[in-house]
C-alpha cells in the first residue's frame, strides 16, 4: 500500500516505521522545518517506565508499554538499560509506601543498596524503589534514529510540508498531529508540560531517579556527561510561552532537595510543551475510511508510541480490527 503519515514526533516516525518494515511504500509530512522542534517529543522525558507510570495512571499505560522496551532496544542502540530509582524524603517515606501500593516489578533497597546502584544517594535516602527492567533514552537522539532508519528503508519525510489527511495521497493517511489533528478530533485537549535542562559537575546518576517530593513529584533523568533533564509538571493549561517563574523554582527547589549539590549546577534549557491528551488521558487509535487517526499520547509518548503504531497497522490491514480487545487484554 501507499502510506502517508503526517507528523513527525515520535507517534508519526514510529508508525511510519512500522508500517515501512512491514514492506508498504510509505511518506511522512511535517509541518514544521526541522525535525523535532516545534513537537512535544522534542521536550520529553525519554523514561520507558511502564512500571512506575502505573503508579499514576490507568494499569493500561504499564502493561502495553512493557512491550515497547524492546521494540526501542532491537531499533535505537542508544536506549539505556539501567532501570529506574525512586527515592522520597525521609519524612516522607509513606508516599514511597503508597508508590509501592500501586505498582509492581521493583525491590526494596536499603542505603547499602541505594549506594551500590547511585552511590551519590547514598547518605541521602534509608530507603528506596528499584524498577530494574525500565530503561531510558535520549528522546532527540532517538528522533534523528528512526529518521535515518526511515531514510534507509526509502522513506522520503518532506519536512516545511503541511496537508490536512482528506486532501492526502496514499491508500491509507495515519495522522499523528498531536494536537493539529483537534478539528478531527474535538476532544482532545493540552495538557502543559515544562521541563529545565541543567549540567551538573559534581552529582553523577546513571539511571532516572525519580524523587516524590511533597510538592511537585520530581524526575531527573540523566543525559551524560553531567546533563540532566528535570520534569514532571503536568498543568491543565494551553498557555503557550517558557517555563513560569513557578514552574521553575518548583522544578528547582525539588532538584535541590535531591541533593544539594545542583544547587551549583548550570541551567542549560528550559522549555514547555502541549502534550495532547483525551478526557480519559489514554491514547486512541481510530478509523473513518482511509485516514486512521493515532493520537491522545499525553505524556507517554516515547513509553506508548510503538505499541500505538502496531495497534494502528492492524487497523490498517482489517478495517474491523477491534481496538477495544488490546485494552481489554492489557488490563
Amino acid at each position: 500500500m501507499r502510506i502517508a503519515v503526517i507528523g513527525a514526533g515520535v507517534a508519526g516516525l514510529t508508525t511510519a516505521l512500522v508500517m515501512a518494515e512491514r514492506g508498504h511504500a510509505v511518506e511522512v509530512f511535517e509541518r514544521n522545518p526541522r525535525l523535532g522542534p516545534g513537537s512535544c517529543s522534542w521536550l520529553a522525558g525519554g523514561m520507558l517506565a511502564p512500571w512506575c507510570e502505573m503508579a499514576s495512571t490507568e494499569a493500561i499505560i504499564g502493561r502495553l508499554g512493557i512491550q515497547s522496551i524492546a521494540w526501542w532496544r532491537a531499533r535505537f542502540p542508544g536506549t539505556v538499560s539501567q532501570g529506574t530509582l525512586v527515592v522520597a524524603p525521609a519524612r516522607d517515606v509513606a508516599e514511597l509506601n503508597r508508590f509501592a501500593k500501586r505498582t509492581e516489578g521493583f525491590d526494596w533497597l536499603d542505603p547499602a543498596g541505594i549506594a551500590a546502584l547511585e552511590p551519590d544517594l547514598a547518605e541521602r535516602f534509608g530507603k528506596a524503589l528499584y524498577f530494574s527492567d525500565e530503561a531510558h533514552l535520549d528522546p532527540r537522539l532517538a528522533l534523528a534514529a528512526l529518521a535515518e532508519r526511515l531514510t534507509s528503508l526509502g522513506v522520503a519525510i518532506h519536512l516545511g510540508t503541511e496537508v490536512v489527511p482528506e486532501a492526502t495521497a496514499g491508500d491509507l493517511v495515519f495522522d499523528c498531529r498531536g494536537l493539529g489533528g483537534r478539528t478531527d478530533m474535538p476532544a482532545l485537549r493540552g495538557v502543559r508540560g515544562e521541563m529545565v535542562v541543567i549540567r551538573s559537575h559534581s552529582l553523577k546518576l546513571s539511571r532516572p531517579v525519580r524523587f516524590l517530593h511533597p510538592r511537585l513529584p520530581l524526575y531527573v533523568v540523566p543525559r551524560g556527561e553531567g546533563v540532566f533533564m528535570l520534569g514532571a509538571t503536568m498543568l491543565e493549561s494551553e498557555a503557550q510561552g517558557p517555563v513560569s517563574v513557578r514552574s521553575m523554582l518548583e522544578l528547582l527547589g525539588a532538584a535541590f532537595a535531591l541533593h544539594p549539590t545542583l544547587g551549583e549546577a548550570e541551567i542549560l534549557e528550559q522549555g514547555a510543551a502541549l502534550r495532547p491528551a483525551l478526557p480519559d488521558n489514554l491514547p486512541k487509535v481510530e478509523r473513518a475510511g482511509r485516514v486512521i487517526r493515532v493520537n491522545g499520547l499525553f505524556r507517554h509518548g516515547f513509553l506508548m508510541a510503538p505499541v500505538m503504531a502496531q495497534i494502528a497497522a492492524n487497523v490498517a490491514l482489517d478495517p474491523h480490527f477491534n481496538t477495544e480487545l488490546c485494552y481489554a487484554h492489557s488490563a
